[in-house]
């Protein structure tokens, strides 16, 4: 998340002199491309990767702060949430066995951290959303205590002017309100880092801009959110609205997210990323630590442009340019964001391979890639790409359309392999992992089309946090067996996920979210309809702003059809408010299940209404833990699949 050493702006002379700083960095920045002091003549990659921290239940693990006090590795770095951290590989050159390399160390490195996370109870999950994150994972207390993202949270919320609202469509529909950039920590990435010569920025950026939509349809990995099957990369979706400080009352106006995939392609230099960026986007964080670039240029230093780099950090292209020094040199580098971590290291790499060899490739190929692909179709791309994954239908160089898998393994595989043959990478690394990619394409078994398959197997068996629990721990199991995901058997529940996740749970993992409500001027008789064509024993009563008012239970239903008789016609309709039971015993989504299993003893209730800021959101009943109880006696009586042992 980049210089914790900043300021939220609202002193209106510190902003004027943040700002002027920003534009002295855009000055420098032009004068040291014009005399051309940057590194040329060679090519460099790098990666970061982002991780989620489990618990031994299945759930985010808050103990980042803890792992991060006992960790001795520079490159080991804390990220939004207590429950994820990030590490950042060393920079390397573009050839060779590079690929492997990275592997390699992103293994070593996965298995330092899980050495550290280990005694904390917790282990290291891969996957661009974790299927068993929940909306009570993302409060403040969860937000990791460091000035940067407590001051950029404060700065968005300001901007935005109240909550922020999201709504994602896919199989289910997401929509939510909430007060705080912590959704963005649901995402986990794998980032790529491509160093690029400056004449050479604009060409190879717009072919970034261009594969973008095809590597993206490869590499899902984020189809669930808070139990709910959305985009096939949710995770660009959440994130765009995560921090867009947009108003909807200006829809007539062009204006960007601060999430965004471009507005147009880069046509003479990296200078107009940066000058569109400071253009579009007010300055939300600031810093005192401060220098004079032209002072620094003079003495024959190289300023690190502290003020301009602050500024790119709070602006999220999906492919973004970014400055900066190696050995003293300062370079250029096109950031790839578009990737989600896991499923496999191997999958990882395997997707940036197919990544960096399509930008060679192209670039080998084209003097200007935009004579031949229009701006619109490559974000089109994208967005399909993130919507439906290997579903999608591509329009490529040319305009032509075909369908992505067909692309993917008939015309992009071998244009990345003759791409990486040209940047000299050793056949067996070009064979290692275009291979998985084209394996995983054609089985059409992305990370995210396993989970969704891994699901629907399970439609039916256990509750839907039961099913979450067996997915990640099957997802985990796999990781650290290391296995591309295109060699999956889809998951299966087993015992240690259900029966850990009875003692670990929170009511928000069992409610019932599908409810059938009415309003207290509504007719009993409804009520009696409800229950019977639903078979269920509860109906619950809101108003108009869906609060909770009452509880109409089947008991209290008889009491009133023994006095009044069933329906009769001639007696006087009679509304729901006379026969429900006002301001009955509600829980939060967060109440551990435990605790509400000893509330409905201690009160003598068979149904436990689920509310939160005042709104209803769900049911459980004695019947959900009657029933869980009943599948939990089933497994134990059951040996332990391999799976499981």
């Amino acid at each position: 998340m980049g210089d914790q050493h900043v300021t939220q702006q609202q002193d209106r002379q510190a902003l004027r002199r943040f700002t002027r700083q920003l534009i002295q960095d855009v000055r420098a920045l032009e004068y040291m491309l014009h005399e051309g002091v940057f590194e040329t003549g060679i090519t460099r990659i790098g990666a970061e990767q982002e991780m989620a921290l489990i618990d031994d239940y299945w759930q985010p693990a808050p103990v980042a702060e803890q792992v991060l006090e006992q960790n001795t590795d520079p490159l080991l770095v804390s990220e939004l949430t207590r429950f994820n951290l990030e590490f950042n590989l060393p920079p390397r050159r573009f050839e060779g066995d590079c690929f492997g390399q990275i592997e390699r160390e992103l293994n070593e490195m996965l298995h330092y951290v899980r050495s550290l996370v280990q005694p904390h109870g917790a282990r290291v999950a891969l996957a661009g959303i974790l299927p068993t994150i929940h909306l009570s994972d993302m409060v403040l207390d969860n937000m990791m205590p460091l000035p940067r993202y407590h001051a950029l949270n404060e700065a968005l919320m300001r901007l935005r002017g109240g909550p922020a609202q999201y709504q994602i469509r896919g199989v289910d529909e997401l929509f939510l309100k909430h007060d705080s950039i912590m959704l963005e920590g649901c995402n986990t990435s794998f980032q790529t880092h491509l160093q690029v010569a400056p004449d050479d920025f604009p060409r190879l950026y717009n072919i970034a801009q261009v594969v973008a939509g095809p590597c993206l349809a490869a590499a899902t990995n984020s189809p669930v959110l808070f139990g709910k099957r959305l985009w096939r990369e949710t995770r660009i979706a959440l994130f765009e609205q995560a921090v867009d400080t947009r108003s909807s009352n200006l829809y007539l106006r062009e204006m960007s997210p601060r999430v965004h995939f471009g507005t147009d392609w880069v046509r003479e230099s990296v200078m107009e990323l940066f000058k569109e960026d400071i253009a579009r986007f007010r300055v939300i964080l600031a810093t005192e630590d401060m220098e004079d670039p032209f002072a620094l240029l003079q003495r024959g230093e190289i300023p690190r442009l502290r003020a301009l780099m602050l500024h790119n950090g709070t602006v999220y292209r999906w492919n973004r340019a970014c400055y900066g020094l190696t050995d003293g040199k300062p370079h250029l580098r096109i950031e790839n964001r578009i990737l989600p971590a896991g499923p496999t290291t191997a999958d990882e790499v395997a997707n940036a391979a197919f990544w960096f060899g399509l930008v060679q490739g192209l670039a080998a190929r084209y003097d200007d890639i935009t004579e031949v692909m229009d701006f619109d179709d490559a974000k089109g791309n994208f967005v399909a790409a993130a919507s439906v994954g290997l579903d999608a239908q591509m329009t490529w160089l040319g305009g032509h359309r075909a369908p992505a898998p067909e692309l993917i393994c008939d015309v992009l595989v071998p244009l990345a392999e003759e791409g990486l043959r040209q940047a000299n990478i050793d056949e067996g690394d070009i064979e290692r992992y275009l291979g998985i990619l084209d394996a995983r394409v054609r089985s059409q078994q992305t990370g995210a089309q396993w989970m969704l398959e891994s699901l629907a197997r399970m439609r039916g068996q256990g509750t839907r946090a039961d099913r979450l629990n067996a997915v990640t721990a099957h997802l985990v199991r796999h990781q650290e067996r290391g296995d591309p995901v295109h060699t999956w058997p889809l998951a299966t529940l087993d015992r240690s996920t259900s029966v850990r996740n009875m003692q670990g749970s929170r009511i928000e993992h069992f409610m019932t979210t599908d409810l059938f409500t009415v309003n207290e001027e509504e007719l009993v008789e409804l009520v009696a309809c409800l229950m019977d064509w639903r078979r269920i024993r509860h109906v619950l009563v809101e108003d108009e702003q869906h609060r909770l008012v009452g509880l109409v239970t089947h008991r209290s239903l008889l009491r009133y059809l023994t006095e009044y008789g069933t329906l009769k016609s001639g007696l006087e309709p009679i509304p729901v408010r006379d026969i429900m039971i006002r301001n009955p015993i509600a829980v939060s989504p967060e109440t551990r299940t435990a605790e509400a299993i000893a509330l409905m003893r201690e009160r003598k209730v068979g149904a436990l209404p689920v509310v939160r800021d005042g709104q209803l959101v769900g049911i459980v009943t004695e019947r959900d833990f009657i029933r869980i109880a009943g599948e939990l006696l089933d497994d134990s009586m059951q040996p332990a699949s391999d799976e499981a042992s």
